[in-house]
């Protein structure tokens, strides 16, 4: 979809979306085979027998019972998944999201027009703001292209949900308030959230219904960035978003009836287009070494972002840019297409504004100034301290493995998203001598609301592959056999999980169905195996490929053992995103990156001598 990002075309934007197929409910005998085959590596033969006699009894008993009633849900229901789904899976999640949940990455315009430099925070903010702005007019005037897989449209809701869009949190689940319209619509708020030394102003994008040029952009961030020069920092209610969510929606709910104004300034943060962040950090990155800059987008300044937003554009003050984002309402690949957008726009005008510099008599920006007391205050601080100490116990990596790419791969009739996986299997596999359970991002936008489909790269064929690769006796025939095993069998497992034939999301409407009636859990959830294999969550590996642009991200792990992995994969390079918790003495990022360029290297001399 590199090509497909964001030019104007006849059609509309969400034209197709009353004619998508309805998301398919898998066959129960395709879903309890595929799961059975993924556990296979993370069990003994005992073990396993027992899981078989397990998923027997279920197929044949309360399984069966529940597949039937999983069909009627799915009759009146274009996505029988999708509010399971947020809720499941967001919404009822109590952890902090801006760390657990939330996503986040560098900019690449370091790259070509905007290397990092002193003094050229605001400048080059009021540039990249402003065509994030032309962004938001794509949509709402739904001229932004309809993505594609050949000639099949893909669901685009979720670009609804990009700006003006907002988690609000609830005592026991959260809620996901969307402000954005088109124009057929009616009337869409307008207006930025600037956030600055703990200070929150807010001004309208727009004048006469024009977006403002930069330099009218940059009049306004001039006149917020004078007015937090050589003051006291600001209230920093922004970190509140930072805390356990039934913690923070108490907070808010106290913080609300202090003063009516203060639920009129939440609305105005919770329904702007986005959150400018002029952070005070100094990330310092290269094209090869990105690392600082992850860091700062997972682990910055909790006072200048907030954390429920669906989008906080992080504008650093070396003049290097970031984004960190609520990953309940959309996800990656929408932002991917935002931040591809503005990266080649940049690009294309080298960094530079070429139209007129007049600035039209405008509002100053408005400050947001709430009504706090003592609880307020000491909540705020220890929001800031939990999340500082948190923060710190994340070890995020992002580097440019730089001898070859997708050319290469490509050249050797592979999939370079496959050859990527299977490296990282063995990557694992030779790091701490055993396989890790994977989750790989599927996506099922092919169907109405469809967002993703977990694929398992840890097959039993690239398990028996990783063995061969490491055993000194093995002849090289026998590692290449063993690699096209599990290369088809990836790509099988792919395409089934894009064509809604996936089988975690169908036990998980299965396990939630048993739970809405009131049943206890079936034994095919508590089994051991279960989680081991990565089941309900529990995946040491949590990996997507983010395609072929020039943009990154990262998430943290999914559990305290494992690591996250986001990778791009471009023709002369792979770049990947890699964290680990400091505190799990078994994980190391680093080591996991240097790991896998080692297998890298050896998987292309590998298949130099084959015909794969």
């Amino acid at each position: 979809m590199d090509n497909q990002v964001s030019q104007s075309t006849p059609e509309r934007t969400f034209q197709y979306q009353d004619t998508l197929p309805s998301l398919p409910v898998p066959s129960l005998d395709g879903t309890l085979r595929k799961y059975l085959d993924s556990v296979r590596p993370f069990t003994t033969e005992a073990e396993f027998q027992k899981t078989v006699s397990i998923v027997k009894q279920f197929g044949e008993g309360v399984g069966r019972d529940l597949h039937k009633k999983l069909l009627q849900r799915a009759k009146s229901q274009r996505n029988w998944l999708e509010d399971w789904w947020l809720d499941a899976a967001y919404l009822e999640i109590r952890s902090p999201s801006q760390l657990y949940v939330n996503f986040g990455g560098p900019a690449p315009y370091l790259e070509h027009c905007w290397p990092p430099c002193e003094g050229a925070q605001l400048h080059r903010t009021s540039i990249s703001v402003w065509h994030n702005v032309q962004y938001w007019h794509l949509i709402r005037t739904e001229k932004l292209v309809v993505q594609k897989s050949g000639n099949t449209p893909f669901d685009m809701d979720q670009f609804r949900m990009l700006f003006n869009t907002c988690k609000v949190p609830g005592i026991t689940k959260d809620s996901i308030i969307n402000y954005f319209r088109t124009e057929s619509e009616g009337p869409c708020p307008s207006y930025l959230v600037v956030m600055c030394r703990g200070r929150i102003f807010t001004f309208d994008a727009l004048c006469d219904g024009h977006i403002l040029t930069p330099p009218e952009f940059l009049r306004q961030l001039t006149h917020i960035k004078q007015m937090c020069e050589g003051q006291p920092l600001g209230q920093g209610i922004a970190a509140l978003t930072t805390e356990e969510r039934t913690r923070w929606a108490k907070t808010r709910e106290h913080l609300i009836s202090l003063d009516p104004a203060n639920e009129s300034m939440l609305e105005t943060i919770q329904s702007s287009m986005f959150v400018v962040s002029l952070d005070d950090s100094k990330p310092y990155a290269t094209a090869e070494n990105y690392s600082p800059m992850t860091v700062q987008a997972l682990t910055g300044d909790p006072t200048v972002r907030w954390g429920d937003k669906s989008y906080n554009y992080l504008c650093f003050a070396d003049g290097t840019f970031g984004s960190n984002c609520d990953h309940a309402p959309y996800d990656a690949m929408t932002l991917i297409t935002l931040c591809y957008h503005v990266d080649q726009q940049l690009k294309a005008s080298n960094g530079k504004w070429k139209g007129s510099d007049v600035v039209r008599l405008l509002p100053l920006p408005e400050e947001l100034v709430f009504t706090v007391d003592e609880r307020i205050t000491r909540d705020i601080s220890m929001a800031k301290q939990q999340y500082y100490t948190t923060t710190q116990d994340l070890q995020a990596v992002t580097y440019a493995f730089t001898s070859f790419g997708k050319t290469a791969i490509k050249k050797r009739k592979l999939h370079p998203d496959t050859f990527v996986q299977l490296a990282l299997q063995l990557a694992y596999y030779r790091l701490h001598h055993k396989s890790g359970c994977c989750y790989e991002t599927a996506t099922t936008r092919r169907f109405y609301h469809g967002r993703t489909e977990t694929m398992r790269p840890c097959t039993p064929e690239a398990q028996s592959w990783c063995r061969l690769m490491l055993d000194p006796n093995a002849k090289g025939d026998a590692k290449r056999a063993a690699l096209q095993k599990a290369v088809d069998k990836h790509n099988k497992l792919m395409a089934e999980a894009q064509q809604g034939k996936g089988f975690d999301r169908h036990l998980l409407g299965l396990a939630l169905l048993a739970r809405e009636e009131g049943l206890p859990t079936p034994q095919i959830f508590t089994d051991p195996p279960f989680a081991t294999s990565g089941g309900g969550g529990n995946f040491t590996l949590s990996t997507s490929l983010v395609g072929y642009t020039t943009v990154l991200g990262a998430v943290a792990p999914m559990v305290n053992h494992g690591y996250g992995f986001f990778y791009q994969i471009r023709d002369d390079r792979i770049l990947a995103s890699c964290t680990a918790w400091k505190s799990c003495a078994e994980t190391n990022a680093e080591a996991l990156f240097h790991s896998l360029t080692t297998t890298l290297h050896e998987m292309l001399a590998l298949t130099t001598l084959s015909n794969l």
